[in-house]
């Protein structure tokens, strides 16, 4: 990145901590689930060693923290900022709990494998020619990926509203999302302007952040990476 870029600003990306389900691969959506002893250690250790005064996410250079309204990712919020920097966000009104970051609708699949899901639809007669992909097909009784998309670029357009008048580093203007492994995949699609079908290799482990930001000029999305500890 060049360094006419390096002030802008960033978007974190932070994957809620491990979960039973996260283990076994079932797709998790509305279903209320707690971290595991290993995802709060996860969590824990992140927040350890990356956010705080003068590490990757200063909280003092936070403009917004956007969260998940799912239990996990309110948890994760907690143990990532701890007491003082969790009180200090919420005094300053910087906090929004929103259905925008919940996680994909997965409607008939939740709780299911992809596996699991694959067998239901052939046996419906479905998928004849290519094997069901989520970014593609969408989920039975859930969310389209169109309306994952449409609601992710609402919260886009809030985004952009924040950060757009200090792209030259005028003020601190990050911006965290706490959410979920498919949900922020999507939000990195639609922040790079593609489309849900376009293949993105991207990863995030359980407890992990991520990074977006802007080039100059603004260009969404000129880095990506992902921090585990």
């Amino acid at each position: 990145m060049a360094d006419k870029d390096a002030g802008t600003p960033r978007v974190y990306l932070a994957r809620h901590g491990e979960t039973e389900w996260t283990i076994n691969g079932r797709y998790t959506g509305i279903t209320e689930l707690e971290l595991t002893e290993n995802g709060i250690k996860q969590v824990l250790g992140t927040g350890k060693i990356l956010i705080g005064p003068g590490k990757l996410v200063d909280p003092l250079k936070l403009a917004h923290a956007f969260i998940s309204p799912r239990k996990r990712t309110q948890t994760t919020f907690d143990l990532l900022f701890g007491g003082a920097g969790k009180e200090a966000l919420l005094k300053d009104e910087k906090v929004t709990t929103t259905e925008e970051l919940a996680e994909w609708d997965y409607g008939k699949y939740e709780g299911l494998l992809t596996k699991e899901i694959r067998a239901r639809r052939k046996e419906q007669g479905l998928d004849q020619e290519k094997p069901w992909d989520i970014w593609r097909d969408g989920c039975e009784d859930g969310e389209t990926a169109q309306q994952v998309s449409d609601r992710l670029d609402e919260l886009i357009k809030k985004i952009y509203k924040i950060q757009s008048p200090y792209m030259h580093g005028e003020k601190p203007a990050d911006v965290i999302l706490v959410a979920h492994g498919h949900l922020l995949r999507a939000f990195a699609k639609r922040w790079l302007k593609y489309p849900m079908e376009t293949p993105l290799s991207m990863m995030m482990e359980p407890g992990g952040i991520g990074i977006l930001r802007h080039v100059i000029p603004v260009i969404p999305a000129a880095l990506f990476m992902t921090v585990n500890c």
